[in-house]
């Protein structure tokens, strides 16, 4: 059955069946059409008949609307998917995308939950991040120790108001999950009152948590809190750019339930991200699935210009006060 979406742009036909195909509406409907329309096709058949009489309808649909690309979305492809036709489509100079490959191009995140190990495997992205690393590594300390020198008077003011504002430490340190799964101690300014898991164990932050202090609410939502771990970078247990690092306790349970999740832990954690300047500060296991798709798109597409583009938008971020608790 067809339906129409959207309501400018270019028209796509999606040709689907099954889980892949009401995932992918869902994903439409979540994050929007930007621009496009798309005709749905329902690919199922009982017989020979009545799979001619399917393509014979999608060729009209195709001619009729001028469509110029088809998506697939179709459920065990093996043995169903409709070879013949979409290789036909092809020679005709119709563009045939695989429906994870369209949701990567056009929301800029991977979509985790259809991946196939075939998608990462043969990806070509992934083969760049040995050839950039010297390079990042570069940016990393250079960006790392220019902002030292610039926040400098932060770390001679912020000492003196974080011990006037109440009792505990200046800086806080917490073990996170780095690459390759080592463990390492990340460097804060501490934003929270002392002990502040003691009753609780580890949770993630919230909205109007009350486990952070008065200052401790400027300095988060300002992100000051994080510019201790300039000295992770320079240390190199950090890069500038990358996953944030998550504690080991939510990583073994996020592992679990996230496809790939472990894929982060490639490369280095980073001071800020793509999750950070595109999504909100997650604080469930939905927010984590969703950031981790702009973590593993990040990862895929890793190159300098990348992490560059990503430090632009981290200052606006930073200067709009969004996304942080």
């Amino acid at each position: 059955m067809l339906r129409k979406q959207g309501k400018i742009g270019s028209t796509i036909l999606v040709i689907g069946s099954g889980a892949s195909m009401k995932t992918f509406k869902d994903a439409v409907a979540k994050y929007g059409t930007l621009g496009f329309q798309f005709l749905y096709f329902e690919w199922a058949f009982s017989s020979k008949n009545s799979l001619n009489e399917a393509l014979q309808r999608i060729k009209k649909t195709i001619a009729s609307q001028g469509i110029k690309k088809v998506v697939v979305a179709i459920d065990n492809r093996r043995g169903t998917l409709p070879v013949d036709l979409l290789l036909a489509l092809r020679v005709e100079g119709i563009e045939v995308v695989k429906a994870v490959s369209f949701y990567e191009q056009i929301y800029g995140k991977m979509w985790v939950e259809s991946l196939n190990p075939s998608d990462l495997i043969f990806g070509e992205g992934f083969k760049r991040m040995a050839l950039i690393s010297f390079g990042k590594r570069i940016l990393d300390v250079t960006a790392a120790f220019l902002g030292l020198v610039l926040s400098l008077p932060f770390f001679l003011i912020l000492p003196l108001l974080i011990k006037m504002d109440s009792r505990g430490p200046v800086f806080y340190r917490q073990e996170r999950v780095g690459a390759e799964g080592v463990l390492f101690d990340v460097f804060k300014f501490r934003s929270m009152c002392q002990n502040a898991e003691a009753a609780t164990g580890a949770v993630w932050a919230k909205e109007g948590d009350p486990r952070v202090t008065g200052l401790g609410r400027w300095l988060r939502k300002l992100r000051l809190d994080e510019l201790p771990q300039l000295f992770n970078v320079l240390r190199g247990e950090m890069s500038f750019v990358g996953p944030r690092p998550e504690r080991q306790v939510f990583v073994t349970d996020l592992e679990e339930c996230i496809p790939y999740y472990a894929l982060r832990h490639t490369v280095k954690p980073g001071l800020t991200g793509l999750a950070q300047v595109k999504y909100r500060y997650g604080a469930t296991k939905e927010d984590a699935l969703e950031k981790h798709q702009y973590d593993l798109y990040y990862v895929k597409h890793l190159s300098l210009f990348f992490d560059l583009s990503i430090m632009f938008a981290t200052v606006r971020v930073v200067l709009r006060g969004l996304g942080a608790r």
